[in-house]
C-alpha cells in the first residue's frame, strides 16, 4: 500500500544572505481554510520584494523561518476551503497574488490563499504570462488610483521600462491619460509601444526636460524607478508623488508625496479581475524576460540583482 504523499517542494531560506541562500525545502501541503483556495503552482514571477525577503531587509512579524519568497502565482485551483464563496471551480486556471509571510510564498509547489486573491487566468496567455500580472498590475493599478487623476490630465511615470512602470503606462492610458514616461534611449520604441505620448530619456535632468513639454509641470507621478527627490521638479504645484519606497511626506510647493504598499490590494478582486480583462482585450501586455525552473531560484535572484530585465523572471514548476 502506497503511502499519501504530504509535502511538497519549495525554494526558500533558512537563514537569510544572499542568492545563494535559496535552497529547496521539504514542507507540507498546505491546506486551505474558510474563505480560502489552494493552487497548484505552475509558474511564479520573481520580483524586488523577494529577494528583500530573502536577504532578511523585508521581515513579516509573527514568522519563524524557513521563508518562502514569492508574491505572484499562477496555476490551477486543486482544493477549495470550506464554506469559501467563490466563482471559481476545481481545475481552473488562475493567478494570484500572494502574501509571502513565513513560508506561505509562492515558490512552491502548493500554495493558500484567500479566494479574494485569486482570479481566472487570462485565456490568451500561458501560466508563465499570467504569473507577472498579479503583483505588478494591482502596484501600477494602486499607485494610479491614488493619484486619482481625471482624463485627460498628465500623468508622469519613471522607470516605464520596467514591469511595475509598464504597466502603469499601459494603465494610465485606458484611464485616459497624457503620459510622459522615462527610459534609457534603447527602451524609447518599446515604451513608445506601452502607449506613452511622449518619452524623455532618464537622467539627472529627466524632470527638467519634462518641463520643456509641460511648462507647469505634470499633475501626478508614479515613481516606479525609485528616483525621490530628483522626480518632484517635474509635477506642478499642489500636485502628488506616487513613490513605491519610501514614507509618505510634503515637499515645497504644495506637492504630496504618497507611498504606497501593493498588499493593501491583495484581496481586491474586481481589480484584479478587471486587469485578466484588459489582458485579453489586449490593452494590458505582460512581459515575460525569461524563463527558469523553480530549483534555478537561486539563479533568477542573480539575475534579478544584475538589473537591466526587460519584463519579469518567472520560475516553472
Amino acid at each position: 500500500m502506497t503511502e499519501e504523499v504530504n509535502t511538497m517542494k519549495a525554494f526558500g531560506v533558512t537563514e537569510f544572505g544572499g542568492p545563494e541562500a535559496l535552497h529547496s525545502l521539504d514542507l507540507p501541503i498546505p491546506e486551505p481554510g474558510p474563505g480560502e483556495i489552494r493552487i497548484r503552482v505552475a509558474a511564479a514571477a520573481v520580483n524586488a520584494v523577494d529577494s528583500l525577503i530573502r536577504s532578511g531587509v523585508a521581515r513579516f512579524s509573527d514568522t519563524q523561518p524557513p521563508f518562502v519568497p514569492g508574491a505572484d502565482a499562477a496555476g490551477v485551483v486543486d482544493q477549495i476551503g470550506g464554506g469559501t464563496d467563490t466563482d471559481l471551480s476545481l481545475g481552473d486556471r488562475v493567478m494570484a497574488i500572494v502574501l509571502p509571510a513565513g513560508t506561505h510564498g509562492a515558490y512552491a509547489q502548493y500554495v493558500t490563499v484567500p479566494a479574494e486573491s485569486a482570479v481566472k487566468a487570462p485565456t490568451n496567455t500561458g501560466d508563465e504570462e499570467a504569473a507577472t500580472v498579479p503583483m505588478n498590475g494591482l502596484t501600477a493599478r494602486l499607485a494610479l488610483d491614488t493619484l486619482g487623476l481625471a482624463a485627460g490630465q498628465v500623468v508622469a511615470i519613471t522607470g516605464a521600462a520596467g514591469a511595475v512602470g509598464g504597466y502603469a503606462v499601459q494603465l494610465a492610458k485606458t484611464d485616459g491619460l497624457q503620459v510622459i514616461a522615462s527610459a534609457a534611449p534603447e527602451d524609447e520604441d518599446l515604451v513608445r509601444k506601452l502607449g506613452a505620448d511622449i518619452v524623455v530619456p532618464r537622467g539627472p535632468e529627466w524632470a527638467y526636460q519634462v518641463r520643456e513639454h509641460v511648462s507647469n509641470g505634470v499633475h501626478g507621478l508614479v515613481d516606479a524607478a525609485g528616483l525621490g527627490d530628483l522626480a518632484v521638479p517635474a509635477v506642478r504645484d499642489g500636485g502628488t508623488v506616487v513613490s513605491l519606497r519610501g514614507q509618505d511626506g510634503a515637499e515645497d510647493r504644495g506637492i504630496v508625496v504618497k507611498s504606497i504598499v501593493v498588499f493593501r490590494y491583495a484581496r481586491e478582486h474586481a481589480k484584479l479581475d478587471q486587469l485578466r480583462q484588459q489582458v485579453e482585450q489586449g490593452t494590458l501586455l505582460p512581459r515575460v524576460a525569461r524563463v527558469l525552473p523553480a530549483d534555478q531560484a537561486a539563479e533568477a535572484h542573480r539575475l534579478l540583482e544584475a538589473g537591466g530585465l526587460r519584463g519579469r523572471i518567472v520560475l516553472a514548476f
